[in-house]
């Protein structure tokens, strides 16, 4: 008897021995807009273990500026040893949060901790203090920049600089977390949804770039040197996909254990998340798939749902967690939105009450956008539109063709309500086809050819016109671009950026045109009746401006430049092929760039 007394109370003791004592360490780039890390010295727990760190311990971490402001709350998060990216630990006593400081000088801290609803000691109240110097960042670097922020407008805007922002870059794949290098990622339908390698990006890879465990990543590291080089600045991807196409993507450890995370897994994607950073990248977080966000697609039984939809759609404990731990681990990061799902089918009450928890609870109020069915979007948008709505944005699906008449529909319905919406197209149909790979890729001719009735054929030109500057002129943020179902990397399985080479390039043009240009376009309105075209319709010119001082109209093929401005104003043509400026003739499309001349 004595001896199983003795037993237990080693237990005990070695329990508790394994628990912090409450230090705290600050770690990081101590400067303006860079990850500043406070890892705490707190309970012992693991992710399987019992009590269930991801629902019996909260943590929040309050961070002010020694002026008073500004002051954020940010979520904490269980971290296991610390290194879970290099060690696949499930276990430990470190506890996290991230800051990303937006002015130098002294900041405190103040850590609130709490076990079972009840503070505790002794890692709650911790408090001290820290230095931020401005930082040192310059060109692509988003930190040289600040965080980019919804202010009311059309265009998000970096607090740092003030800059506006128009984004470009790939939708697809939505599976592309769906990797061999990640810890505990499995494909559950490899058939449709393996995992990648990203071998083809290895070669992009730099020496310096991030990896894990004896150089694991460096695939999807150099995928993203790929599309940084290209001079894109946004991707996506889905974090949540079980049940779904691909059945190959969630942060758990495993794909039905909803209430606990896979630490080591989820350092990882901060890996690939924070080295986006540097390379200008913008983080298009598609919360979950159309088919496990609650399976409303239009069944006779509205009441349906699939065993993967958090809560069955609404906002429950799953549902919550499951946000509290993104924003916690990478809310954070200086460009990025929260966008509901892909084909988002749950109703308006749980849409709301979903992107009214994430603005609560994200510290940094980065944009809540929301993305559904072409077909539904006249029944979704209406009711999220408004000052009564947290919402900051729409992210379109249409045909590649549409583009601009639904981007300038809900600008316009935005504007009406009070609360302009940032407006960007990120999927384009077809769904088998979308944005087709470079001529000769794999033997492709380079011409998306739709089913019978269903439209005409296309290539990437046709996009660069109608989808790219169709956005655009249209007082669009911008695109991304999908690659459909049926052509070479296609949305599933693509592995290689460089199919889309030609795409990339004429994205690039067009952002740098507007830069290069100085064209002020969170100034200017789409104008398309000032050239002839009350309805925006596709295959007329189009027409951006600030009336009296700046115009831009895009020209297509076979039609005569527009009448636009006052004679004195300076004229002059560029080539949207190019960007620069050419002596074209009605054979080509056109960009004609009209400017007040007075001071």
């Amino acid at each position: 008897m004595r001896f199983a007394i003795f037993l237990s109370l080693t237990l005990v003791a070695s329990v508790y021995a394994a628990d912090g004592d409450g230090s705290v360490n600050i770690s990081g780039e101590t400067k303006t807009w860079h990850n500043v890390i406070l890892t705490l010295d707190g309970p012992e727990a693991d992710e399987t273990g019992k009590p269930n760190p991801f629902t019996h311990y909260q943590m929040d971490v309050v961070f002010a500026h020694e002026s008073g402001k500004p002051s954020y709350k940010v979520p904490g998060y269980f971290a296991a040893d610390g290194n879970a990216a290099e060690s696949s630990a499930s276990s430990g006593n470190k506890w996290r949060a991230h800051l990303s400081p937006d002015k130098p000088g002294k900041w405190t801290y103040e850590v609130e901790f709490k076990g079972g609803g009840k503070e505790l000691a002794p890692f709650h109240g911790k408090i001290g203090d820290f230095e931020i110097e401005a930082s040192n960042k310059t060109g692509r670097d988003l930190r040289a920049r600040g965080r980019l922020q919804y202010v009311g407008e059309r265009y998000l805007q970096f607090a740092g600089d003030g800059t506006r922002f128009l984004k470009a870059g790939p939708d697809a794949p939505e599976t592309l977390l769906a990797y061999l290098d990640f810890d505990g990622t499995e494909a559950l339908n490899p058939k449709k949804g393996p995992l990648k390698t990203w071998e083809p990006h290895v070669r992009d890879w730099r020496e310096g770039n991030p990896t894990w465990k004896d150089g694991k990543g460096k695939g999807l590291i150099g995928a993203l040197n790929y599309l940084a080089s290209k001079g894109l600045n946004a991707f996506s991807f889905l974090t949540y996909n079980a049940g779904g196409d691909g059945d190959n993507v969630w942060p758990f450890v495993s794909r039905d254990e909803t209430l606990r995370y896979d630490c080591s897994k989820l350092d990882q994607w901060g890996i690939v998340f924070d080295h986006a950073t540097p390379q200008g990248l913008y983080l298009h977080f598609k919360l979950q798939e159309t088919e496990n966000d609650d399976n409303r697609r239009g069944q006779k039984d509205e009441a349906k749902t699939v065993e993967t939809a958090l809560d069955g759609g609404a906002l429950g404990p799953e549902r919550k967690l499951y946000l509290r731990e993104l924003i916690a681990r990478y809310g954070h990061h200086l460009a990025l939105n929260w966008n509901l799902g892909e084909e988002n089918t749950q109703s308006t009450d749980e849409a709301r009450a979903m992107a009214e928890f994430i603005l609560e609870t994200d510290p940094y109020d980065h944009p809540i956008v929301v993305h559904t069915y072409p077909n539904q979007q006249d029944k979704v948008y209406p009711p999220l539109l408004g000052e009564g709505s947290v919402l900051t944005g729409a992210s379109l699906q249409n045909g590649w063709s549409q583009v601009h008449q639904r981007t300038l529909k809900w600008v316009r319905e935005s504007e009406k309500s009070e609360k302009p919406w940032v407006v960007a197209n990120d999927e384009q149909g077809p769904a088998n086809l979308g944005v087709p790979p470079d001529p000769g890729y794999q033997g492709f001719d380079g011409i998306a050819k739709p089913k019978e009735g269903a439209g005409k054929p296309y290539n990437w030109k046709d996009i660069r016109r109608e989808t790219l500057w169709g956005n655009l002129m249209a007082g669009g943020a911008g695109v991304e671009y999908y690659f459909g179902y049926s052509l070479p990397e296609n949305d599933l399985l693509c592995q290689d950026f460089r199919s889309r080479d030609k795409s990339w390039d004429a994205c690039r043009i067009a952002l740098d045109f507007f830069r290069e240009q100085k064209i002020p376009f969170w100034e200017m309105q789409p104008r398309d009746q000032l050239v002839g075209n009350a309805k925006g319709e596709s295959g007329k010119a189009w027409c951006l401006a600030k009336q009296g001082e700046v115009y831009l109209a895009y020209v297509p093929k076979g039609q005569e430049l527009p009448d636009l401005g006052k004679p004195e104003m300076s004229k002059a043509i560029f080539n949207p092929a190019t960007g620069k400026k050419e002596d074209l003739d009605s054979s080509q499309d056109r960009l004609l760039l009209i400017r007040s001349t007075s001071p």
